[in-house]
């Protein structure tokens, strides 16, 4: 037999408990002696009355009635009715069941939330078969400091004190096949200030042999101007902007814009933004010719032109 540990009686010790009760002792005084409680020395005395010696032995601790398993027909019968935005109260009340039943078969079924009714659609990742086919394009603002800011200190007393030093705005480009970026800090971001990126990145993919053939780009006023579409029709390109709302369309610059900020802008305790928008050309030769890319099995991204970082014949500057 399978004993607990810690029990306070055996077989044998309850037919010694029953043995001190016949004798005349009283239920307290055998309590306390074993360790336990009246009730206790009660319950055995009765069921020992009850059915002699075979009552002190242990019994199954199986409950006498179970509970019936609740039939299919209304298991299918709360899905639908959930498919149908019903609640789960509601529900029980239709079906004639309990709330709880209805609880354990919607989370047995994954459709405890509402939200799981019509999941998200799945992440479609696509990929331009050579460099040049697409360029995405977008722009972060970002404030100009004289002094290092609390992201990097943690302090912000006096912070209110460089307020109005005005901000500034990092154009992105990053090439969809090849994952090579480029970028430049402008003072703001009107329709001047993006066909002046524009021309500087269609002139940069050139310089590395790569021919823009689309851009990509968000709804901004300066992407519907007459002046960026003019731009695009005198360099050839398809313009192609995302539907309204969904940022992850452009998810290439998006994601580039935040390992931007992660390694570049916030990665020191620069002094002044001026020192952090010189440092920016560097960071961006380490991305482009040196830092391995997840997307690209760790390669880096220049090496999808066939170029290597130890090539001195290319444009490895």
């Amino acid at each position: 037999m399978n004993v607990h540990k810690n029990a306070r009686l055996t077989v044998h010790s309850r037919g010694e408990l029953v043995r001190r009760i016949l004798s005349g002792q009283t239920p307290k005084a055998v309590a306390t002696a074993f360790g336990i409680c009246p009730r206790t020395v009660r319950k055995w005395v009765a069921r020992f009355r009850a059915e002699g010696a075979a009552g002190l032995a242990d019994r199954s601790s199986r409950p006498q009635r179970l509970r019936l398993p609740t039939p299919a027909a209304v298991i299918e019968r709360i899905a639908a009715l959930r498919q149908q935005r019903w609640i789960a109260k509601h529900i029980a009340r239709e079906v004639g069941v309990s709330p709880a039943t209805v609880s354990r078969v919607l989370r047995r079924r994954g459709l405890s939330r509402l939200k799981d009714l019509a999941p998200a659609e799945p992440v479609r990742r696509y990929e331009r078969e050579k460099p040049g086919e697409l360029l995405h394009i977008d722009i972060k603002k970002l404030g100009r400091f004289e002094r290092v800011g609390h992201r990097i200190t943690g302090d912000r007393t006096g912070q209110s004190n460089s307020r109005g030093v005005g901000w500034e705005f990092v154009h992105v480009a990053i090439d969809d096949a090849s994952r090579i970026a480029f970028s430049q800090i402008r003072p703001d971001e009107t329709k001047d200030s993006a066909t002046a990126f524009l021309l500087a990145a269609f002139a940069y993919y050139a310089s590395l042999g790569v021919r823009i053939e689309r851009v990509m780009t968000d709804n901004g006023s300066c992407y519907r101007s007459f002046a960026f579409r003019d731009v695009c029709r005198r360099l050839g390109l398809k313009h192609i902007r995302t539907k309204p709302y969904t940022p992850k369309t452009n998810g290439k610059a998006e994601r580039f814009i935040q390992t931007a900020l992660r390694e570049w802008a916030y990665a020191h305790a620069y002094h002044t933004s001026d020192q952090r928008a010189a440092e920016l050309p560097h960071w961006l030769h380490r991305y482009n010719w040196h830092r391995p890319h997840g997307g690209l099995k760790s390669n880096t991204p220049i090496s999808r032109l066939g170029r290597a970082e130890d090539n001195l014949l290319t444009l490895h500057i």
